[in-house]
């Protein structure tokens, strides 16, 4: 399934990266995150509690950045397991300065599903991983605008 998205920042290329960069804003910001811890360099032990429709569960996995341009662009992968089925997916987030001191984050990746979660159907799958997404950018942008207001991010 294609992941795809496109989301405004109110701050320079180098404040977002920064924050996409750093694992306590990563935990923090992603739904359903438990517990993100680093074994080695920008790759993440990860332990999530999602669901899709009725099929919940606790999916451990890992998180890697790669293949990082600072600040303008890196390649994420990520890979999960749970009793109730499995996830793979990689994704490649672009950061791009508008004027004005903005910035645009676009995701472009794939992502594959298997086990129970996947006989819940391709659309229900495509609208949770949407949703996700979007929770998390819309987190993600809060936590950019308290910082720069001298706010106490709640990372």
């Amino acid at each position: 399934m294609k992941i795809e998205g496109r989301y405004l920042f109110q701050g320079t290329v180098q404040q977002v990266w920064d924050l996409l960069t750093d694992p306590r804003a990563l935990q923090h910001c992603t739904p359903g995150c438990k517990k993100l811890e680093a074994v080695g360099n920008d790759e993440y032990r990860a332990t999530l509690e999602i669901g899709v429709g009725p099929i919940r569960g606790s999916y451990e996995g890992k998180i890697c950045m790669t293949e990082k341009e600072a600040p303008r662009r890196y390649k994420l992968l990520v890979e999960g397991s749970a009793a109730v089925g499995f996830v793979r997916g990689e994704g490649i987030l672009t950061f791009q300065e508008q004027e004005g001191g903005e910035t645009v984050i676009i995701v472009n990746g794939d992502a594959t599903v298997g086990g129970l979660v996947a006989g819940v159907g391709q659309r229900l799958v495509e609208g949770v991983a949407k949703q996700t997404m979007g929770q998390f950018f819309k987190c993600m942008q809060g936590q950019l605008a308290a910082h720069k207001s001298g706010g106490k991010t709640e990372i």
